[in-house]
């Protein structure tokens, strides 16, 4: 049973930093039936958005406004991906929830981390 854990959310100030992570469990990261790894997020009164994605190969996008501020990684040897956010505004305040997505097009999320950033 593939089980995602996101930790690493919690309340910043703007400005600040935070790096979310995403464990997986039932489930390799480096796994040929995975596509892709993506952090999404979902304000209050929002729809989910992507933030950033990480195929199994090591390409990686970002939503424009996450570009230069947000890095995700991964380390295969702790089956862990990293959202590194820097230079936080309020409002990326939201959930941040992890996915993986495999070939075959199923779906698979965690519960998500709050992440809340004030002025």
């Amino acid at each position: 049973q593939v089980q995602l854990v996101e930790s690493g959310g919690g309340p910043v100030q703007a400005g600040g930093s935070l790096r979310l992570s995403c464990t997986a469990s039932g489930i390799s990261f480096s796994d040929y039936r995975i596509s892709v790894i993506t952090w999404y997020r979902q304000g209050a009164e929002k729809q989910r958005e992507l933030v950033a994605s990480i195929t199994r190969g090591g390409s990686t996008n970002y939503a424009d406004s996450a570009k230069g501020r947000f890095t995700i990684s991964r380390d295969n040897a702790k089956n862990t991906i990293y959202l590194q956010m820097n230079n936080l505004k309020p409002e990326v305040t939201a959930a941040y929830y992890c996915n993986i997505r495999s070939l075959l097009g199923q779906d698979y999320w965690g519960q998500g981390t709050q992440v809340t950033v004030s002025s």
